[in-house]
Order: C-alpha cells, then sequence, then structure tokens
C-alpha cells in the first residue's frame, strides 16, 4: 500500500477530515490532500507528526521495514515484554502458546 492510501485509511479510521489532520500536525489541508493524491511526499519530521496523531510507528505509517505490520500498541506491548525477567517472560509465552494454539484448533474446525 502507497504512503496516501496508508494516509487516507488511518484518517477515515479516526474520523477526522484532512482539515482535521492539517490542524493535529500543524500543515495546510491542501498538503494532506496531495499526499493523499501522491502528488507529494511528506518530510520526515511531518510523517513523525503524522504517525504520532495516527499512534501508529513511523514504520507503518510508510509500509516499510521490520515493524512495518505492527501499530503502536503492538511495539509498546513487545517492548514491554523485552524488558520482563526470562522467567516470567517464559511463563507469558506458554499463555500466548495455548491461546494460540486454541485458535488454531477452534479455525480447524469452523473451516469443516
Amino acid at each position: 500500500m502507497n504512503i496516501g492510501l496508508k494516509i487516507t485509511e488511518l484518517r477515515k479510521q479516526k474520523g477526522w477530515s484532512q482539515t482535521d489532520l492539517a490542524k493535529q500536525i500543524d500543515v495546510s489541508r491542501v498538503i494532506i490532500g496531495r499526499y493523499e493524491r501522491n502528488e507529494a511526499a511528506p518530510s520526515i519530521d511531518v510523517a513523525k507528526r503524522m504517525a504520532d496523531a495516527f499512534e501508529v510507528s513511523l514504520d507503518y505509517l510508510v509500509g516499510e521495514g521490520q515493524n512495518a505490520a505492527f501499530d503502536k500498541k503492538i511495539l509498546n506491548r513487545i517492548q514491554e515484554i523485552q524488558s520482563m525477567s526470562p522467567d516470567f517472560r517464559n511463563q507469558f509465552f506458554s499463555i500466548i502458546d495455548s491461546v494460540i494454539r486454541d485458535y488454531k484448533t477452534q479455525q480447524a474446525y469452523s473451516n469443516r
């Protein structure tokens, strides 16, 4: 997905107009339209302010990098998990593994 489509999608998810987004990140509404139509690309500074306003990572906004598929909430959770002690992290992963196993089982039986 190109950045213009991503900006449009995220803006609509927030229920914002182009004017609302422009006010959030201190740019003109006209430039938001140009970004969404891929007629212009935001500077790194503007893209960062936009990502912050949308509560996503910069990687997610531009659709590149290792973390491009993750929104900011997921990245924050990953950082919290990383900071756990090894014993607690292992317990946490056991719980996650159980939930994933149950989900996959449920999906397998629902597709029959």
